[in-house]
């Protein structure tokens, strides 16, 4: 059976999105069956990989209106990657969960189904700690948390770790910290190289070894629907980002289902 992992983290621009789409696709090109469940209504994740904004996502497996199977998309840019597509009407979803029996478990039913499909569903996760972020962490086995090297990038973990701890012990108790995965990095400013130092401190073997650069690349391929090693294969992001998912399967590697 699968594994299912959230990224988040309630600030906004710390790469998470960036994160959940190369991850995925670097994890498919090393042969790995991926979901990326997009749980953003911005729905950059579903732009970036070049799916329309608009069409059947998400909020109508939430609502009821339509099967999850239906509604997951085939990224044909790389064997091995689908999407579960989001939109702006996500938003609708934060009320409309209040009023679903069960609702903070609507994301977990809607993919116990189709788990055992996948070696890992990533879901993107708003920056937010509203319903549909909760769904979400719910859901997850586990959650990977990007952090940027910059100002201020431990501001705010608290409140998420406090999250993760409260959804643990109330709803989903095998819920594990994957870990923390620096982002932004840029080797020649001193803040940065300090973050790092301070986040690899505080949380010791959590911290991905892998660091996820400055790049211009990174900033770019999205605009062109494309993940980054479509984009530019040889640039710093695509190898950052394919080291990021060798050394996450091999943290997790009593977890694939086609090992």
């Amino acid at each position: 059976m699968g594994k299912i992992v959230a990224l988040a983290n309630q600030k906004g621009g710390v790469g998470k999105t960036t994160t959940a789409i190369n991850l995925a696709t670097s994890l498919a090109v090393l042969g790995k069956k991926i979901l990326l469940v997009d749980a953003d209504p911005q729905a950059n994740a579903t732009s970036g990989l070049g799916f329309d904004i608009n069409g059947v996502n998400i909020y109508d497996c939430i609502t009821g209106e339509a099967e999850v199977e239906n509604v997951i998309k085939k990224f044909e840019g790389v064997k091995n990657l689908d999407l579960l597509p989001s939109s702006i009407n996500l938003v609708g979803a934060e009320t409309e969960l209040l009023e679903i029996e069960d609702g903070q478990k609507r994301i977990k039913n809607i993919l116990s189904g189709i788990k055992d499909k996948y070696d890992f569903i990533l879901i993107d996760c708003s920056p937010s700690l509203g319903l549909v972020t909760l769904n979400a962490i719910t859901a997850a086995d586990s959650v990977l948390i990007p952090v940027q090297c910059e100002y201020f990038a431990l501001e705010g973990l608290g409140k998420l770790l406090n999250t993760i701890k409260m959804t643990k012990a109330k709803l989903n108790p095998g819920l594990e910290i994957e870990g923390f995965v620096m982002t932004m990095y840029d080797s020649r400013l001193r803040l940065a190289n300090q973050v790092a130092k301070e986040v690899n401190e505080h949380f010791g073997d959590l911290s991905f070894k892998t660091i996820i650069q400055r790049n211009t690349r990174l900033g770019e391929a999205p605009s062109f629907g494309k993940p980054v090693l479509l984009y530019d294969a040889a640039s710093t992001g695509s190898v950052n980002y394919l080291n990021l998912a060798k050394e996450f399967i091999k943290r997790n590697k009593k977890q694939t289902a086609y090992e």
